[in-house]
């Protein structure tokens, strides 16, 4: 029997149906190539990784980021029974090879981006012959792949997505994207992200993210900082980012006018309506920005001084509704300047600020991160769950893991836990919800809207902090209801002549 690749995306809670589709997944299988067939693609957010499905001899691929690692190992150890060989990528691979290879039973790990050396690998092992560490480093933007959409199983997402960037020039204490992505962004080539949104296009997928670390790479300020410098060639670099970056919406804004785009961005957008202009004219219509904390002590605790507080952060926030563009806000509690009042505060602002949706997560020591490292240096002996150091939160059976391993200096981990609970009942109850439907004119989009708020509060917020076992299965089954229920809504009739738009 001629060999498999497998390629799989672990997770613990399987819904059925996905909002946004892995991207890697499929940018992994075009990396494949069909030397060996087409990879047989797996997501566990749709369906169960069955390993009866591998044989002996098969190459499976496993990308972790720290929430599924403990989920990729089990699948790792399950392939390599069965006589597969076993691959590891993805930022927690990248981070802790030697982990992985201890506790998923793989034969390689690849760290860094995969585009261009995942089909080495796979003919490595096919040869019996893998290398323990491959090492795919940071590759330019020209080399980026395009994703294999026509492996995407049917009925199985809402929304697509394209990267068009990689990296982000921040350097946020909880965040580790800029060390793993670099701060130096790394654009993609317009005509090839604009022929990747046709092909999603002519398949029926009106609504795209853009999957960028940071899709506004080029902040006033940096360039103001630039002009400074007697030397005057990086004031040309990020004169042609930001070129670059306009060109690309302006290719956009020639797409039918159903679609519609949702990015990443930085809270300074607010601050160039130009920039902002153009999101809008190119269908961008929302943008999950992170506002991470409504108090200046809090955006400090988190190196994030370039956003604002109290009411300058409202009408900051407002700026991107007058231009067409609306916020997912995402909001952090357990910060150390944290209060009981400030959960209460955030939620309110939320409000006030307009924000259709919002997040709110808790303060978690990610590997990678500056939090991470000043957490562990602190810890000296750490306690142990099940056997398993605190440090290595990632490897605790879910049932006993800790949602909050930071301690508090007033507030105890419970009661930053149930209040961030309240919080999420709060501000994605039916009133509320419906109040915030306003924004769209249409009974039907108001109903849409209604749905999708509850499927998110469903996926995000009792699945991720509650810590009653039975309410997050009761809220995994609403979920997959009220996904298949809003799918419909996001899929429209396939475009298979829809032209690509020429530059102007």
């Amino acid at each position: 029997m001629t060999p498999r690749v497998h390629l799989i995306n672990p997770s613990r809670t399987t819904f059925g149906v996905a909002v946004i589709t892995p991207r890697w997944l499929f940018v992994l299988a075009a990396a494949t190539g069909t030397e060996w067939g087409d990879p047989i693609v797996v997501d566990e957010s749709l369906v169960r990784f069955d390993p009866a499905t591998v044989s002996a001899g098969d190459v499976v691929g496993i990308g972790i980021h720290t929430g599924n690692a403990r989920r990729g190992y089990e699948i790792g150890r399950q392939a390599r029974e069965r006589g597969a060989w076993v691959v590891f990528g993805g930022i927690h691979a990248t981070l802790f090879p030697d982990e992985v290879h201890e506790c998923g039973s793989s034969h390689a790990v690849v760290k860094g981006d995969g585009d261009l050396v995942w089909a080495g690998v796979v003919r490595d092992c096919l040869a019996g012959r893998p290398q323990r560490l491959y090492e795919g480093g940071r590759i330019d933007g020209e080399s980026f792949q395009a994703a294999r959409w026509d492996l995407l199983p049917p009925d199985g997402y809402m929304w697509a997505s394209v990267q068009t960037l990689r990296g982000c020039p921040k350097h946020c204490s909880f965040c580790s994207v800029w060390r793993t992505d670099g701060q130096e962004p790394r654009s993609r080539r317009v005509d090839a992200i604009v022929q990747e949104i046709v092909d999603l296009r002519r398949r029926g997928f009106r609504f795209i993210a853009l999957a960028d670390d940071n899709f506004y790479p080029v902040p006033l300020s940096d360039l103001a900082q630039a002009r400074r410098r007697a030397d005057p060639s990086r004031l040309h670099e990020l004169e042609a980012i930001r070129a670059e970056r306009f060109e690309l919406m302006q290719r956009l804004e020639q797409l039918p006018s159903d679609m519609m785009f949702f990015t990443q961005i930085t809270m300074e957008a607010a601050e160039d309506p130009e920039y902002l202009n153009a999101m809008r004219r190119a269908h961008i219509r929302g943008a999950l920005v992170g506002v991470e904390s409504v108090t200046a002590e809090g955006l400090k605790d988190i190196y994030k001084g370039f956003n604002l507080a109290g009411d300058e952060l409202v009408e900051r926030l407002q700026q991107f509704r007058s231009h067409g563009i609306h916020i997912l806000g995402s909001f952090i509690f357990g910060l150390p300047s944290d209060r009981s009042d400030t959960f209460e505060l955030t939620r309110s602002l939320a409000e006030k600020a307009g924000l259709p949706f919002a997040q709110f997560v808790l303060l978690q020591p990610f590997p990678g991160t500056i939090d991470f490292e000043k957490w562990t240096k602190e810890q000296g002996d750490p306690q142990r769950i099940s056997g398993v150091p605190v440090t290595q939160h990632w490897l605790i059976p879910e049932d006993q893991r800790p949602k909050i391993y930071i301690p508090h200096p007033t507030m105890s981990p419970d009661e930053i836990r149930r209040r961030t609970q309240s919080v999420w009942d709060d501000f994605y109850s039916l009133p509320s919800i419906w109040r915030r439907s306003r924004i769209i004119k249409s009974y039907r989009g108001r109903m849409t809207f209604m749905l999708v708020s509850k499927l998110y509060r469903q996926m995000y917020a009792n699945t991720g902090i509650a810590t009653d076992s039975a309410r997050v299965a009761r809220s995994a089954k609403r979920a997959r209801f009220f996904g298949r229920a809003c799918r419909r809504f996001f899929i429209s009739a396939p475009m298979p002549d829809l032209a690509v738009p020429k530059a102007s």
